[in-house]
């Protein structure tokens, strides 16, 4: 007959480890859950990553006004250290001639005049030198003031030239700020671009790339008249450098950053502007959106950037990183500020 044994139990303790393992299990692929959320799509990429560029940009403009205010006071600093130098030597000059004529009288012996009179063989000879060594005396005099009046002038130029290497070691330090406030966005963007894939990166560049080319055949089917001669020069010299890279910081000829191309266009055409976004703005006299003409400068982002009016609603500019100087419609440029005609 068989045997009819109850199955044995498992344990009290093993079936709490096999619960704690489970519970532990379904906790972990919770956490896991949480710990990977969805991937951003490439739209989301690209306006996070266009954002960071703008930010970068600002500080750009912001490097390359400390950059033109340290060359600025460097030069200051160099023509107030040339004008101490040469009063200097003007002083030593005045003192040394100072010392030869003490060394002399030092050397005549100094005997009182009235005996010099009565031992003279030749009183009116005597009375002539006598003369002469008044007359030098007041230009010792007039030399010590001199030399006084050089060594306040010298003293003040010196204190002028200690604030100056002041304010220009406080730029140096505003630079390091605005270079390492502008990478440090740049990366940023890069590892924003980086979770994209190959293909979706070269998507997002020919769509950019794509609409540069309608952008630029509608400047021609434009056909307006420049702001000026000179306008329309710095359009044209602008237009010579389309498919050269945006370098934050660079003024040309190989690479540029928006207010690069600018003074860059304007100084072919024979005219000179200032160096950022921020001084630019106040090289010529502000307009409208609806007075804008082939040649004047467009800004837009709070003043972050700038670039060329082409014609036809279009603007031709240095982008941003990773892009090259090429035509863009308005409409996809941000914030428009106002135009400047130059």
């Amino acid at each position: 007959m068989a045997s009819h044994r109850r199955p044995k139990q498992p344990s009290r303790t093993r079936v709490t480890v096999l619960t704690a393992t489970a519970a532990a299990a379904v906790a972990l692929s919770a956490q896991g859950a949480q710990a990977a959320p969805a991937k951003p799509s490439k739209d989301e990429v690209k306006a996070k990553v266009d954002a960071l560029y703008h930010e970068a940009e600002k500080a750009t403009e912001e490097y390359n006004g400390a950059k033109e205010q340290q060359t600025e006071l460097q030069k200051q600093v160099g023509a107030i250290q040339d004008k101490v130098a040469r009063g200097q030597d003007e002083v030593n000059t005045l003192r040394d001639s100072l010392g030869s004529v003490a060394s002399a009288q030092y050397r005549s012996g100094g005997i009182d005049p009235a005996l010099q009179l009565f031992l003279s063989s030749d009183p009116d000879t005597y009375l002539d030198k006598a003369s002469a060594i008044d007359q030098l005396g007041a230009k010792q005099t007039d030399a010590l003031q001199d030399i006084q009046a050089k060594q306040r002038t010298l003293a003040q130029q010196r204190a002028e030239a200690a604030k100056k290497l002041a304010d220009l070691e406080d730029v140096r330090k505003t630079l390091g700020e605005k270079k390492k406030a502008f990478q440090g966005k740049l990366a940023e963007a890069q590892k924003l671009l980086n979770t994209l894939t190959a293909a979706e990166r070269a998507k997002m560049q020919e769509e950019e790339l794509r609409a540069s080319r309608a952008a630029g055949d509608r400047v021609n089917l434009g056909n307006e008249v420049p702001a000026s001669q000179r306008g329309g020069a710095a359009l044209n010299a602008a237009a010579t450098q389309i498919g050269k890279p945006y370098v934050s910081g660079a003024e040309g000829p190989n690479s540029y950053d928006c207010s690069g191309l600018t003074q860059w266009a304007y100084r072919q055409a024979g005219v000179g502007i200032s160096r950022t976004t921020y001084t630019q703005q106040n090289d010529g006299v502000k307009i409208g959106r609806s007075q804008l003409k082939p040649g004047d400068l467009v800004f837009f982002n709070g003043l972050s950037h700038v670039g060329l009016y082409a014609g036809n609603n279009q603007v031709l500019h240095a982008p941003k990183p990773g892009a090259s100087v090429r035509y863009e419609s308005m409409d996809w440029m941000g914030t428009f500020q106002f135009g400047v005609r130059i």
